[in-house]
């Protein structure tokens, strides 16, 4: 095990030390101030520089992370904000959308709200992002010659007559570590067929995000949204500085898996033959989550690229459904879903991921539907 650039053990730590938390832990708070009172966090730090919030009360999403001192995630003006200020009707999930550096949608609706979205679950993203985490485990503790730190609880997006479903998460980090992993467990619980969409919002801000960035991704071909995003197609991987009033694009992307089945996307900030190089990577399972979106959002404060790994599309769950592309979980059945986050700090760790992208430029088509639906009109399950 290497820390602070010494390999040591574990005998050899702990002669150094009192207690783990001096180099590494994980520490539950609530927090007291605003419109974050009272919920519920758990800071993680590793030893290495990395830290990062798991907003337990928020679909233990990842509310905050760092490396040291620099940002992984975009942080939005709402700040931290309690699930009790959540707002189902239209698109008001953004009242209370705090970015960070992970947000989950879903789970039986990602993107529009349909017109009932107040009480069925189908409002803008979903409801699991505003659903407290229950059963919540802390470990941590050695297990060979790794120290692990990991979080875990159960969200249970549940309602009368409608879709019975759980998510189980797992944040796992080790000591010394400059990634951290996220296992998500999803479950049917009920004894009905139900609608299932789940996307990884992950949002890349400064200053791995700034002028002059880029988007690193093994696309092989890539699709606009809607017209605003079909102009600036081609420019889909490259970061200008912010403008204020500038407005979002959106694309679809059909990725390169690895040969173990992963596909790695980053936002990296090149700069560092001047020793301000950065970069935020996202790694994830393609089998396990087939899908792409890419937000980019350059406008002033509200600065940040979203790499979007997913089962599904951003128009919502009827768009999906009209298609066939909507993901069923029958009574009983379980998905699994591994997805991995991890800083980019030299010029060797930026070549493994340009290398892992390849050098071709994606094709660029029409619409997404003609790589996600190569079988029209049959049913995803």
């Amino acid at each position: 095990m290497e820390l602070y650039g010494k390999n040591t053990n574990p005998t050899q730590l702990r002669q150094r030390i009192g207690h783990m938390s001096q180099v590494a832990g994980i520490r539950p708070m609530q927090f007291d101030d605003g419109r974050a009172r009272p919920s519920r966090a758990a800071l993680v730090h590793t030893g290495s520089g990395l830290e990062f919030t798991v907003a337990l009360d928020r679909g233990m999403d990842i509310a905050a992370a760092a490396y040291q001192g620099k940002a992984m995630g975009w942080r939005s003006t709402t700040g931290d904000v309690g699930p009790q200020y959540y707002e189902a009707e239209g698109i008001r999930w953004l009242r209370s959308y705090f970015g960070g550096l992970l947000t989950t949608c879903g789970l039986t609706n990602v993107g529009g709200p349909a017109p009932d979205s107040a009480v069925s679950g189908v409002g803008l993203h979903g409801r699991i992002s505003n659903i407290p985490a229950e059963d919540v485990q802390i470990y941590q503790g050695w297990e060979g010659n790794e120290y692990l730190l990991r979080v875990q609880g159960t969200m249970r997006e549940s309602v009368l007559f409608g879709e019975k479903l759980t998510l189980t998460r797992a944040v796992t980090a080790v000591l010394g570590g400059t990634c951290f992993r996220i296992q998500d467990t999803v479950i049917n619980e009920g004894f009905q067929t139900s609608p299932f969409m789940i996307l990884y919002h992950c949002n890349i801000g400064f200053p791995a995000l700034d002028e002059g960035s880029r988007i690193i991704a093994p696309s092989r071909q890539v699709a606009p949204h809607n017209d605003i995003a079909r102009a600036g197609i081609k420019e889909w991987d490259r970061i200008d500085g912010p403008t204020p009033g500038l407005p979002e694009k959106v694309f679809y992307h059909d990725m390169e898996p690895a040969r173990d089945g992963t596909v790695t996307a980053a936002v990296v900030n090149s700069r560092f033959a001047e020793g301000h190089g950065f970069g935020v990577y996202v790694r994830y399972n393609a089998e396990q989550l087939p899908r792409f979106t890419q937000w980019k959002m350059l406008g002033a404060q509200d600065y940040v690229v979203g790499l979007e790994p997913c089962n599904c599309g951003v128009e919502g769950r009827a768009v999906d459904e009209s298609h066939g592309l909507l993901h069923t979980l029958r009574p009983g059945e379980s998905r699994t879903f591994d997805v991995e986050f991890g800083v980019i700090t030299d010029e060797k760790q930026l070549r493994e991921i340009q290398a892992k992208a390849g050098k071709k430029a994606p094709k660029i088509v029409d619409h997404y539907l003609e790589f996600v639906s190569p079988k029209k009109g049959k049913k995803r399950s």
